[in-house]
């Protein structure tokens, strides 16, 4: 009973009990300071700084807890929200950039399949019923074909299904593709592409919390995404610099104090540049007459 009056007070924050996304998840959660300790036995953890109960899922059921029941919030695939078709109930707020993957369709790499039309009546397993039924009901309308694509459920170990005998071929997620290499298959049609993303219900109870985790999720990507680049600039090449670096929105530009009345007037310059061109960047800034040019790591950042 305690628990529960605990809950009743709290945003309701659902994410991955386990699987690939859980400890991308808590990674996430500990950048945006939701302190939390998890015991090994319960699906349910108070955080110890926030009015936030965490409630660890199945990442298939978490659009339903979000859509239809009293969860504020969800983390789970795009993948597992399109399965539910929960869309009419939850916003979708961000995309966290992780967990990315491919749901495609497989079959065994020396059978007779080579293009998806080609499996129209024949016998396909997945864990995205609905997604695989819609995907093969439009290859028959296009292909203006009367003959049903027969499409069942498994849970688990999809990709022995074809070896075994179950199925012609599969529909499952793809990250690497070893797993299905290691099995015999190869891909011969891409559904969709999918990535972990932040969900809210439509009517959360807290929504002022809602926003606050939103902006919270918002800084810890964008410092994973950045680095900060200062760098001081005569005036005179700092519209050349600022091309360089425009900022994530805008750069801050600082006037700097001169050492003599003769001195050329010169400018510090701070930035938000991606990790991934940083290198170019500070190539560009030198050759066009920056100096004293620092990269800085951001641990944290609204943005």
């Amino acid at each position: 009973m305690d628990l529960v009056n605990h809950l009743t007070d709290r945003l309701l924050f659902a994410v991955p009990k386990k699987g690939r996304l859980y400890e991308k998840c808590c990674q996430l959660l500990g950048g945006a300071d939701i302190q939390f300790r998890r015991s090994p036995r319960l699906d349910i953890a108070l955080s110890t700084n926030l009015p936030i109960a965490l409630i660890f899922l199945p990442a298939a059921d978490i659009p339903v807890f979000v859509g239809e029941g009293n969860c504020d919030l969800g983390i789970t695939g795009m993948d597992q929200v399109m399965e539910s078709d929960q869309f009419e109930n939850i916003e979708d707020l961000l995309d966290l950039k992780f967990g990315t993957c491919k749901l495609q369709v497989q079959v065994p790499e020396k059978g007779e399949y080579n293009q998806p039309k080609d499996l129209i009546g024949k016998k396909i397993v997945s864990s995205f019923t609905k997604l695989a039924t819609d995907y093969f009901e439009d290859l028959k309308v296009n292909a203006k074909s009367d003959v049903n694509t027969n499409v069942r459920y498994v849970g688990g170990s999809v990709e022995a299904s074809c070896a075994l005998g179950v199925a012609d071929a599969i529909v499952d997620l793809v990250e690497s593709g070893e797993t299905m290499k290691a099995a015999g298959l190869k891909a011969i049609g891409t559904i969709l592409t999918t990535s972990a993303h932040l969900f809210s219900s439509r009517t959360p109870r807290y929504p002022e919390l809602v926003n606050t985790i939103k902006e919270r999720l918002e800084g810890v990507l964008a410092a994973q995404e950045f680095v900060l680049c200062n760098y001081n600039a005569p005036k005179s090449i700092m519209a050349e610099c600022l091309k360089i670096t425009p900022g994530k929105r805008a750069a801050t530009v600082s006037t700097l104090d001169k050492h003599s009345p003769d001195e050329e007037d010169w400018v510090a310059i701070s930035s938000m540049v991606s990790k991934k061109k940083i290198g170019n960047v500070m190539d560009d800034l030198k050759k066009a007459g920056a100096s004293d040019i620092l990269v800085l790591d951001i641990s944290n950042c609204r943005v």
